[in-house]
């Protein structure tokens, strides 16, 4: 896909990885929608790439009105990128008992359902574009790379990002009679916000085991997986992991 007018929409682009994405996107030339739940965050990050805000929650159904309007102002929808999500840690079986089934579903419901929701959504508006070098549209999904390697307490976590990663083939197939593509793209430990709170010695020994480059990933690089994601035709269906070589030890 070319980028240059393209519109893109970005959820959870009002920090973090959505952020950087949605930075990266408009500096191509990208027309950005910005979504959001925090109207604060997305009303900032879109005024300073130009882009346009759009408040929702991925898990709402009725969050196509809000498309709608994103493309009535931006143009039809070429490109999703799904970066909003949850964390949460809880044991299945704790001092306490038995994890709460809400926290499970909750995680479950944000990552997982609100990723389906967008992408349905944002498939149904652009299976009715104009093939642009054969294809509508594209979708970029954010897996984890505890979708594979799942640490004690993130049961929840791990099963939220695994079916993100079991998503991308099937949605690959079936919407490839649409020309449009579906990739994921699984992130190790990147240095976001939520991740700076944390004390430096904290950051360095989650650093120290990432075996090259020993360091945090830089949401900049992030943005770098996307923009190969969206703009060569010939991948679908992957899921790329950007992680350092990590491999998650059990705790």
């Amino acid at each position: 896909m070319n980028l240059a007018g393209a519109h893109v929409a970005v959820t959870g682009a009002g920090s973090g990885l959505g952020r950087a994405v949605a930075e990266r996107l408009a500096a191509t030339g990208a027309r950005v929608t910005v979504i959001d739940r925090n109207a604060e965050a997305a009303a900032q990050v879109a005024g300073a790439i130009n882009g346009h805000a759009a408040v929702l929650d991925v898990t709402d159904e009725g969050a196509g009105a809000a498309l709608d309007a994103a493309i009535a102002a931006q143009g039809p929808l070429r490109g999703l990128v799904n970066c909003a999500g949850i964390g949460g840690a809880q044991r299945i079986v704790g001092r306490e008992g038995p994890m709460d089934l809400a926290a499970f579903e909750r995680i479950i419901k944000v990552n997982l359902i609100g990723t389906f929701n967008m992408l349905r959504l944002a498939a149904a508006r652009m299976q009715l574009n104009d093939p642009m070098a054969g294809e509508r549209g594209v979708v970029i999904n954010t897996a984890s790379v505890a979708a594979t390697d799942g640490q004690v307490g993130q049961a929840a976590y791990a099963a939220s990002k695994g079916g993100i990663v079991s998503l991308a083939l099937p949605a690959a197939r079936e919407l490839a009679r649409f020309g449009i593509r579906v990739n994921t793209i699984a992130p190790g430990i990147f240095l976001t916000p939520l991740l700076a709170e944390l004390p430096d010695e904290v950051q360095q020994g989650l650093a120290a085991a990432i075996p090259h480059p020993a360091r945090l990933g830089d949401p900049a690089e992030f943005a770098d997986a996307v923009l190969f994601a969206l703009t060569n035709a010939y991948l679908n269906a992957e899921v790329i992991r950007l992680d350092g070589a990590l491999r998650l030890p059990p705790r």
